[in-house]
């Protein structure tokens, strides 16, 4: 079983930056595909980024295009979501996700293509 904990959320101006981390724990060697979701009440799960097990794989919304970057350290079991130039509509709690095996394609920006979920943590961009 694979434990997901992320950190790192807060409270930020528009402009400002926040560095997201999420630790994972358990769980066997295999390849695990990771991902970033974000969601407001009252709405859908929305996929944000996602990184192949190697790292040569990286997606991304287009809305963070340019402003977001995701990245990992295997051997510290890190995933991380460095987010610059935030502004009001990232406002969200965000989710870490973990899938063990390798996706493609759009299977990365599904929420059923993921097995483990963190609890989330809140960002907020006020206008």
């Amino acid at each position: 079983q694979v434990q997901l904990v992320e950190s790192g959320g807060g409270l930020v101006q528009a402009g400002g930056s926040l560095r997201l981390s999420c630790a994972a724990s358990g769980g066997t060697s295999a390849s695990y595909s990771m991902a970033w979701f974000r969601q407001v009440p009252g709405k859908e799960r929305d996929f944000v980024a996602a990184i192949s097990w190697g790292g040569t794989r990286i997606y991304y919304v287009d809305s963070v295009k340019g402003r977001f970057t995701i990245s990992r350290d295997i051997a510290k079991m890190t995933l991380y979501l460095q987010m610059n130039s935030l502004e009001p509509e990232d406002t969200a709690v965000y989710y870490c996700a973990a899938a063990p095996r390798f996706l493609s394609g759009t299977d990365y920006a599904r929420l059923q293509a993921y097995d483990y979920w963190g609890q989330g943590t809140q960002v907020t961009v006020p206008s």
